[in-house]
């Protein structure tokens, strides 16, 4: 008991300096779109990197982060520390980017963390909400260059071994952007990582970095990645 609140307090902790932090770039009257997008991710990882080490968590890398930006990291999603595993991959990399998160998630008692780390909300329900979200993808991409895209495209959380069906967002984000698309499997069920964690001797967590592919059978090509990474 006293583990696992141990850990939530240091993450909620943790989670509220850098909030004050993501605000300093947020609100910045002068700061350009780039440079923005820049801070906030490292800043982002910076907070993933302190969670994984208070955690003792090792993630071992199968396959390659790609040099290429300007892509879409399809990602499959079973834990709250997937994120903080895949900024800690992306910190290693130099990498700048943004979540897709439902709008849900802005609206908790966490909400401020995503709004002001650079997350982009989409409310699936709303399509005055779904093309304002569509010209804010297209308009950041226009302008950083070195900019990617982070989504998980089952939609939601999967307590299953397997991929739940894709939702449309992935494919569609990519095809209107003319994205590739770089599929992820995180081959451990971080859940119960997480449930044990923090641990006295190093936790070892692997992931499979896919080469590029191309958007039309995202869902197929993304179910031939996992089998072959699962063996």
């Amino acid at each position: 008991m006293l583990k696992t609140l141990g850990k939530f307090i240091f993450m909620i902790e943790l989670g509220y300096r850098h909030i004050k932090i993501f605000k300093r770039t947020y609100f910045h009257p002068f700061i350009s779109l780039k440079p923005a997008y820049t801070q906030l991710s490292k800043d982002r990882q910076s907070y993933s990197n302190g969670v994984i080490e208070f955690l003792n968590i090792e993630i071992e890398l199968i396959g390659e982060v790609p040099q290429k930006d300007k892509v879409l990291y399809a990602i499959n999603h079973r834990s709250l520390l997937d994120i903080i595993v895949m900024e800690h991959i992306f910190s290693k990399h130099n990498k700048n980017g943004t979540w897709i998160a439902k709008q849900e998630l802005f609206d908790a008692f966490y909400g401020d963390f995503f709004r002001y780390s650079g997350c982009i909300s989409v409310d699936l329900e709303n399509r005055k909400g779904l093309l304002k979200f569509f010209k804010e993808i297209k308009k950041t991409l226009s302008k950083i260059d070195d900019f990617n895209i982070y989504i998980f495209p089952e939609g939601e959380r999967n307590k299953t071994p397997d991929i739940l069906e894709f939702q449309s967002g992935a494919q569609k984000i990519a095809k209107a952007n003319n994205l590739d698309v770089v599929p992820v499997f995180i081959n451990d069920t971080l859940e119960s990582v997480f449930k044990h964690a923090p641990y006295k001797e190093k936790k070892v967590v692997q992931v499979h970095m896919g080469d590029l592919i191309d958007h039309t059978n995202l869902e197929n090509d993304y179910i031939n990645f996992m089998n072959e990474a699962k063996g």
